[in-house]
């Protein structure tokens, strides 16, 4: 076995279905009196829902948040707590809205209650990004870990399915990158196995028969797993090329993983042959990144880049924006395969390997 750091973060987790009537015990455990809630406009419904239980300890509600964090969005989110004297945040829904939460953390130091409604899995990390000038820039910070997350499968069961399913494949991208992360390690390894594989069996389930609670509960076990990993080790090429296009592209960001990881894990399979094994076990394929593109395909995912707004034109731009800086990734970044990876992306085609 090969040497390892492993470094825990603390981050309470409240799981299973019913959980959401817990919600004022957490905030009370948090020390906060004063929550601000948040969402994006269109669950201005569970928002209120949420208010509501939580009575007088609600102290207003944001819902403007949108993907990827625009700068203006956060700056409006973070002065409105202040002007309520909000001293938490509850954020609902999926990774935007947890986004935008991070975003008031990093800024105002407000501790944060995440309660999922979808399988972003960000809610389990220190890792924040926000989109100013056409760019998006992230970090870690151990402030933006959310102090409490409630998962309860519930609340998931609204989630259409054409979202769950690639909700749930860019849960799977955290996971199958940790695999062969520079800094992974054994512990990560067994997380990242199970989630995939409880998204795996999952997804198939959630898109024949919508209302399945306990698929819902798999998907959302899976997602808080995949979720840990991406809080825990570096991310490598596929992320790099999902923040790219969807920064710069405002490109919907579930999708956007979905349609890229079978094409990233196909350009690093030759370097990460152990990572590509445990991937395709967990999805009962053969090859990682036809199992992935399978899953997607076969539950109605879309599969080209073209299919959700990127222009053919774009593409070299895209390549030149993720070929500006190095980062780690088990095979070196080569502009002509990435462009071609790019291509592949934008086309639908189905990885050879």
């Amino acid at each position: 076995m090969k040497n390892f750091v492993y470094s825990g973060q603390a981050a309470r987790v409240v799981f299973g279905a019913g959980s959401l009537q817990h919600l004022v015990r957490e905030i009370d455990a948090m020390g906060a009196r004063k929550a601000l809630v948040l969402c994006t406009p269109q669950q201005r419904g569970s928002a209120e829902m949420i208010a509501d239980l939580l009575g007088p300890r609600a102290a207003g509600l944001f819902d403007r948040a949108v993907m990827h964090v625009p700068m203006e969005t956060a700056r409006e989110a973070r002065a409105l707590a202040q002007q309520l004297g909000a001293d938490c945040a509850v954020a609902i829904g999926g990774g935007s809205t947890t986004g935008l939460g991070k975003a008031i953390a990093l800024e105002a130091g407000l501790p944060i209650l995440a309660i999922p409604t979808t399988y972003a899995g960000s809610e389990m990390t220190p890792i924040y990004g926000i989109t100013e000038g056409g760019l998006k820039k992230t970090g870690k910070d151990a402030r933006v870990l959310p102090r409490c997350v409630i998962y309860d499968p519930e609340l998931t069961l609204a989630l259409p399915v054409g979202m769950s399913v690639t909700s749930g494949i860019n849960a799977i991208a955290h996971a199958a990158e940790g695999l062969y992360a520079s800094d992974g390690n054994p512990i990560m390894d067994l997380m990242a196995k199970e989630g995939i594989a409880a998204i795996g069996r999952a997804l198939p389930v959630i898109q024949r028969a919508a209302d399945d609670l306990e698929a819902r509960s798999d998907a959302l076990y899976g997602a808080w797993l995949c979720g840990t990993v991406l809080g825990h080790v570096g991310m490598a090429l596929h992320h790099k090329l999902c923040h790219t296009l969807g920064g710069s592209f405002n490109l919907p960001h579930a999708e956007t993983h979905t349609i890229v990881l079978p094409h990233a894990l196909a350009y690093n399979a030759a370097a990460a042959p152990l990572a590509m094994c445990r991937i395709a076990e967990a999805l009962g394929g053969t090859s990682a990144a036809q199992a992935v593109f399978d899953l997607a395909q076969n539950n109605g995912a879309p599969v080209a880049l073209k299919h959700i707004g990127m222009q053919a034109a774009d593409l070299d731009q895209a390549c030149d924006i993720a070929m500006q800086n190095q980062y780690p990734n088990p095979r070196p970044l080569e502009r002509a395969a990435i462009r071609q990876l790019l291509q592949d992306a934008f086309d639908g085609v189905r990885p050879g390997v």
